[in-house]
């Protein structure tokens, strides 16, 4: 792979607060972002318009979540903007090359006119303005009109400057910078229910910080033992609660969950509560730490569960219960007898993230091959989807995929050995409030949305 497609490789996909705008991050330190057409169509008239190698705009039939005969808007997403958020850096205080790759990417809920979205690569979280321009103003007195300064004593007369229509111009500025104040990589960021503070979180520290100030953070959370030979775990993810602004959660690499209020102390070494499964001793093998560890945690957006990722499982979590989790979901257990080997070329280490769709009744999860799962909490039913471009034409229908372990295969099935590891969904969103979802494939986005009966 050359460093120009390593560069784009997609890192993190977020939906803003409305679904109408869709954020990705890369490699190579850019901020895509796609706006929704705002049409509104009958299944008749859905347009099958492709835009270019980047966005394909396609459909997923899972039955429970088909619509009856509504109009539904059809809007496309299109590019609205891209910027370069991050740049690679050097420190040359420990002779390290910190890397361009965003990370995260979190969006503040609107206020105005202009967007703000958080985005942050291993060291720094920068604070963006995305804003429009389609006017521009003429006529100044002591400017000419390319912008050079004219000479006082040719002014002779007094001319108001008006503001004259321009192409529509979309800019991105960064309004924030907050940075060196993590020793380690940054692996989540995320805002506040109050909207004036967020954290970051990285392998040993979590801090809170103030949208308006750049220069000072708090430390909330330090799991840094005095001796760095006694370290037993690290923070994996990290996130506030959607409607309490004084909880939070964070997970471990150890498979665990931690629970914290803000308001019991400053420093929430404390947890409040402390989420668990007791490990099957018949289950026990080399890999369990490995696999046990979790890749991504969420809050359910009623708040009331957490859903946690980790190597082979999703698991929804009641905050009420702390000892086991209430569901648990196997992503793909045919795995279980290839860890050698997953554990040789380093895909045992994968980070797949995990999502709600609005309702909090069906959950999202990647896999291999390019595949990515859903389960309905609900019927307990289960697809796997392909998102690739050689059986994913505009307005087709995803057909269910299907994993064989061993014995017999049937015709449309695929055999577990020859799943192409290389190909991985990590990064997936669902629209806050419709079934539209992102899906990054390495360097493509798809994006799919639900069938009309």
């Amino acid at each position: 792979m050359t460093s120009h497609q390593r560069a784009d490789i997609i890192s993190t996909v977020e939906f803003n607060h409305t679904g109408e705008l869709l954020a990705t991050g890369d490699k190579g330190g850019r901020v895509v972002i796609f706006q929704r057409e705002q049409e509104v169509f009958t299944e008749a008239q859905t347009p099958a318009v492709v835009l270019g190698s980047v966005l394909q705009v396609l459909k997923f039939n899972l039955p429970s979540l088909q619509s009856k005969n509504q109009v539904h808007r059809r809007g496309e997403y299109n590019v609205y903007s891209t910027f370069q958020s991050h740049e690679p850096e050097f420190d040359y205080l420990k002779s390290l090359e910190i890397e361009e790759k965003i990370n995260k990417i979190r969006w503040l809920p609107q206020q105005n006119a202009a967007y703000f979205l958080l985005s942050t690569n291993d060291k720094t979280v920068k604070l963006w303005k995305v804003s429009e321009r389609d006017k521009r103003p003429e006529g100044y007195n002591l400017k000419d009109e390319e912008g050079r300064l004219r000479d006082p004593a040719t002014i002779t007369t007094l001319r108001v400057p008006v503001l004259r229509p321009m192409d529509l111009m979309v800019e991105a500025t960064p309004r924030r910078v907050f940075a060196n104040a993590h020793t380690y990589h940054i692996n989540s960021i995320s805002v506040n229910s109050d909207y004036e503070t967020y954290m970051s979180a990285d392998d040993l520290r979590i801090n809170l910080w103030n949208f308006e100030i750049t220069n000072q953070s708090f430390n909330i959370v330090d799991i840094k033992p005095a001796n760095m030979e006694e370290l037993t775990e690290v923070i994996t993810a990290a996130e506030f609660h959607p409607h309490h602004c004084n909880t939070f959660v964070y997970s471990s690499s150890k498979g665990t969950i931690r629970l914290c209020d803000m308001r019991a102390s400053a420093l929430c070494d404390r947890h409040t509560k402390f989420f668990e499964e007791p490990e099957d001793p018949s289950n026990r093998s080399f890999f369990s730490e490995i696999i046990s560890s979790i890749s991504d945690v969420k809050f359910s957006h009623s708040g009331r569960y957490i859903m946690t990722r980790d190597y082979l499982t999703a698991k929804v979590w009641d905050l009420n219960m702390e000892n086991r989790p209430v569901e648990t979901y196997q992503v793909h257990d045919y795995l279980r007898s290839k860890l050698c080997s997953l554990y040789e070329n380093d895909c045992i280490f994968d980070k797949f993230e995990c999502v709600w769709n609005g309702s909090d009744s069906v959950i999202m999860t990647g896999s291999y091959n390019n595949f990515f799962r859903m389960f309905d909490r609900n019927t307990k039913r289960d697809v796997t989807l392909e998102a690739s471009r050689e059986n994913s034409k505009p307005r087709a229908i995803l057909k269910p995929r299907k994993v064989c372990v061993g014995g017999k295969r049937r015709k449309d099935e695929i055999s577990v050995d020859s799943l192409d590891f290389s190909k991985k969904i990590l990064h997936t969103a669902w629209h806050p409030s419709e079934n539209i979802i992102a899906v990054a494939a390495t360097n493509n986005l798809y994006i799919f949305q639900d069938k009309v009966n």
